[in-house]
């Protein structure tokens, strides 16, 4: 247990290194394309952060193979923790950051990963987040169940 000191501190370094992500971001990445909004950015970095863990990755591991997750292992964090913050609106809060499809996830993933904000094997393609899931179908609970009684 940290005390009162170290915990502002820690948080100060977590909100300064934030800060500096994201003018690193909008200098390497908005600059040349502004398809997305800093908020889909922000978004991705804790996403990929949620599924290390959620498949028993180590975020924090100096070894890129104890971090790395794939592009559809990556789409299902998004999906789970776009539920837990934003429920049934997740479609709208995305499409106001401009994100309208899985494969808007993977160009942002690869601008950052071009912009060397992020790594990637070689193996992983932009491909890996095309045809994921519908977004109005795929926002509901956990278990993709959007609470429908009924046909289409």
């Amino acid at each position: 247990m940290a005390d009162d000191a170290s915990a502002g501190e820690t948080e100060m370094t977590q909100q300064a290194g934030t800060r500096d992500l994201e003018t690193e971001v909008r200098k390497r990445v908005l600059a040349h394309d502004s398809r997305y909004q800093m908020n889909a950015y922000r978004f991705i970095y804790e996403a990929l952060e949620y599924t290390q863990r959620l498949y028993g990755r180590d975020p924090s591991s100096d070894e890129p193979a104890k971090r790395h997750v794939t592009g559809q292992e990556l789409l299902e964090g998004i999906r789970r923790l776009a539920i837990e913050q934003f429920g049934p609106l997740a479609p709208t809060v995305f499409r106001s950051w401009g994100v309208n499809k899985t494969s808007d996830f993977g160009e942002i993933v690869f601008n950052l990963v071009e912009s060397k904000l992020m790594g990637k094997k070689d193996s992983d393609t932009r491909l890996d987040f095309a045809g994921g899931y519908d977004f109005d179908e795929a926002f509901g609970s956990p278990d993709g169940d959007n609470g429908s009684t009924g046909p289409k």
